[in-house]
């Protein structure tokens, strides 16, 4: 099982080049209180105040010993790599260490302002791969920043986690993740129960220190490790939580932010996926009308096909069967940039002609698959970090009294958003940490979120709410009437431009500046 990853669009588009205990007390079913909005944990996820965290200077006075980057996909010779140690647990900032993987290229030109961090999101997205591939999207950044980016904890090569094998991650693709019949529902909470059980064995202490907050306190370290006096980052997808979590830790230390293709962060995890249904269902709604289909029509003509392959898998070229969960991710992934839509045209047709092999490709895409059955493992860091961040557990009779207001925003995707809710972390070992993260960052200086009308993972509606949940003064929103994850190098000048003067001359726009 896959959640619909909140991931940046720049890993989407080259995939498809290449081929998201029991809920708290107190709340409702969704995890709200009585006023609607989602309830916060009372502390921060470590249990740890800011200043009982502060590292030893052997930590923040440790030299980085940059080098080649080495294995199969390193990067040219422009990019260099390390390994910089932080303290597995944050609330004893002296005791045992991991590694966490780096990647930079230095600045190309002359008054350079410092280093510029990037997180892709996710969570569970691996940095060091993914910058090197983006670096040509912000090549005007790059005059003046060091671009650096690292895996997180518990991703990649940063003691990532790997819960499953390869036949395993495939065995578990036949089963039904919108179960119809008890036998279904068992098999799918059971699934759960080993993924989680996996990642307990392959994580161990680990499992319980890979929570936002966690990676947000190794950035401030890593912003000290790099010589820099304040925090410039951008942060995209999963990444803006993880910026404004860091901004509500550390006011004092935000220079320059950008937050792209923004979380919303008063959703709890029933409200993400409320979210994402409307989103994806949105995108879905904007690629019909593309075609010069009906919405509605063009919807219901989608679910009747998934329906049927419910029913009866179809077949692919590869000898494996395309099911019902696998045509879903299938349809997601060419949701994620506008650029994808004419390959989900040729997908959907040949899936109505009974061959499954075009959505097949695109779910192996989203899912890290590649041709030699070889699985990746964001999906699996993805689980940890998010149910370690998410004390929401809805029960699966919760869940059921929901599936209605799920399918009604979205015949395609709310029954896989829906069930997500109570599969993504059902029976999962370590507790949740907070129903939403803690955003609030008075102090901290302006923070540039640009969000896209037409995001379909993370949908508009969350920028503005991060915006006011950052505060006044502190958020400044910037929107672009656009299609696709994220908004900055994605075909705007005025995005692009707006956000280059703000990160190389410190211009702040004025809140509310919209791109058409």
């Amino acid at each position: 099982m896959a959640r619909f990853v909140r991931w940046t669009a720049i890993a989407a588009a080259a995939l498809l080049v290449t081929g998201c205990g029991g809920g708290s007390s107190g709340t409702g079913d969704d995890g709200r209180g009585a006023d609607g909005r989602a309830s916060r944990s009372a502390s921060p996820s470590t249990g740890a105040s800011v200043d009982a965290a502060v590292p030893p200077a052997s930590l923040t006075g440790q030299k980085l010993d940059w080098g080649r980057c080495e294995g199969p996909d390193a990067p040219d010779d422009d990019w260099q790599c390390a390994t910089m140690k932080t303290p597995l647990d944050w609330s004893r900032p002296r005791g045992r260490t991991i590694d966490l993987a780096l990647v930079r290229s230095t600045a190309r030109g002359g008054d350079r302002i410092g280093s510029l961090l990037f997180n892709f999101g996710g969570p569970g997205g691996s940095g060091v791969s993914t910058l090197p591939a983006y670096a040509s999207t912000v090549s005007s950044l790059h005059q003046r920043y060091d671009l650096v980016s690292w895996d997180p904890r518990g991703v990649g090569d940063s003691e990532g986690v790997r819960c499953r094998g390869d036949k395993e991650i495939q065995a578990a693709e036949s089963v039904d993740v919108t179960p119809d019949t008890p036998a279904e529902e068992t098999a799918y909470l059971a699934d759960a129960t080993e993924f989680g059980k996996g990642c307990q064995k392959a994580a161990g202490e680990l499992m319980a220190h890979v929570s936002t907050t966690d990676t947000a306190r190794d950035m401030d370290l890593m912003r000290q490790v790099l010589g820099d006096s304040r925090m410039h980052y951008f942060g995209i997808s999963y990444g803006t939580e993880l910026g404004g979590v860091y901004a509500h830790l550390f006011p004092k230390n935000v220079g320059r932010l950008i937050l792209d293709a923004v979380v919303d962060p008063t959703a709890d995890s029933v409200g993400h996926a409320l979210n994402q249904a409307r989103g994806f269902q949105r995108a879905l709604d904007n690629y019909l009308r593309s075609t010069g289909q009906d919405p509605r029509a063009g919807t219901r003509k989608i679910a009747d096909l998934l329906d049927r392959i419910d029913s009866e898998p179809l077949p692919t070229s590869s000898g494996r069967k395309l099911t019902q969960t696998l045509a879903i991710t299938g349809i997601v992934l060419p949701l994620y940039s506008e650029s994808g839509w004419p390959t989900l045209t040729s997908a959907l047709e040949a899936a109505e002609e009974g061959d499954g092999s075009e959505l097949l490709s695109l779910a192996d895409g989203y899912n890290d698959r590649d041709a030699s059955g070889h699985y990746g493992t964001t999906t699996h860091s993805q689980r940890v970090i998010s149910c370690l961040d998410q004390r929401q557990r809805p029960t699966v009779e919760q869940t059921k009294k929901r599936l209605g207001e799920f399918e009604r925003i979205s015949p395609v995707f709310g029954s896989f958003l829906g069930w997500d809710t109570a599969g993504w972390c059902h029976d999962w070992p370590v507790a949740g940490q907070f129903d939403t993260p803690e955003v609030s960052a008075a102090g901290s200086a302006p923070i540039l979120l640009v969000g896209n009308t037409g995001d379909p993972a993370t949908p508009y509606e969350g920028a503005r709410r991060m915006a006011d949940e950052l505060g006044e003064d502190v958020g400044v929103l910037l929107t672009w009437k656009g299609e696709g994850h994220g908004a900055y190098g994605s075909g705007s000048d005025c995005v692009d431009s707006t956000v280059d003067a703000y990160l190389l001359k410190g211009t702040v726009p004025e809140d509310g500046k919209v791109c058409s």
